[in-house]
């Protein structure tokens, strides 16, 4: 099972805070992941979660689209911090 969040932007504009998927070999890496959502989900989620500045997170580790997954993961997606 993966568990994945989203976060701040993310999470109003997809509507959606937390998603619970059957990890599979088809989402072996964060990339694979991002493109099974899209797949899913349509050209919205795409618009969001391909946008440059996205952060993903694999146990709270913010890591590259190349980072494998495996069972029992949580993966997070969420827009860049911002402040001063």
């Amino acid at each position: 099972m993966l568990s994945v969040r989203f976060f701040s932007l993310l999470r109003e504009a997809l509507n959606t805070e937390v998603l619970e998927l059957e990890w599979s070999s088809r989402c072996c890496t964060v990339g694979a992941l991002k493109q099974e959502l899209i797949k899913q989900n349509g050209s919205f989620w795409e618009e969001h979660l391909m946008h440059p500045n996205v952060i993903h997170a694999v146990n709270q580790r913010v890591v590259m689209i190349e980072e494998p997954l495996h069972d029992g993961d949580e993966i997070a997606f969420f827009p860049p911090m911002t402040g001063g």
